[in-house]
């Protein structure tokens, strides 16, 4: 490769802060899956609220929890954060469909990807921000 199209190697601050950055959206989907796991009543309410049968709980876990655990392996964090913008991209439309303010929604995008772009150096060689 030439020297142009490689990247500097992230310094440790960057390499930590990409951590942590990844590590909120993980904690919280996680978090989010238990809940569907385990199905208290404030989640049977809450898919009620936005016109899905308490029924896919189960199965949304699942999905959100696979999802995250391929982020979380380094080989496949690129997959991880397409199959979670894609998963994400699912509770926007909900969120847009009922009336509500989606932004916390994308919040979690940007955690995903903005901690994946500080600690992998392919997504900053496809993503070349300029000084």
């Amino acid at each position: 490769m030439s020297s142009d199209t490689q990247t500097a190697r992230p310094s440790k601050a960057m390499l930590w802060a990409g951590y942590v950055m990844s590590a909120v959206p993980v904690l919280l989907l996680v978090f989010s899956a238990s809940m569907k796991f385990a199905k208290p009543a404030a989640v049977v309410e809450g898919f009620a609220h936005l016109g899905y049968p308490g029924s896919l709980a189960f199965t949304l876990g699942i999905l959100e929890i696979g999802c995250t655990i391929v982020y979380l392996i380094p080989r496949t964090s690129v997959l991880g954060a397409i199959l979670l913008t894609g998963y994400l991209g699912g509770a926007i439309a909900t969120h847009v469909r009922i009336g509500e303010s989606p932004i916390m929604v994308v919040v979690f995008g940007v955690l995903i990807w903005g901690g994946l772009f500080l600690r992998d150096e392919r997504i900053r060689a496809l993503i070349p921000l300029r000084k």
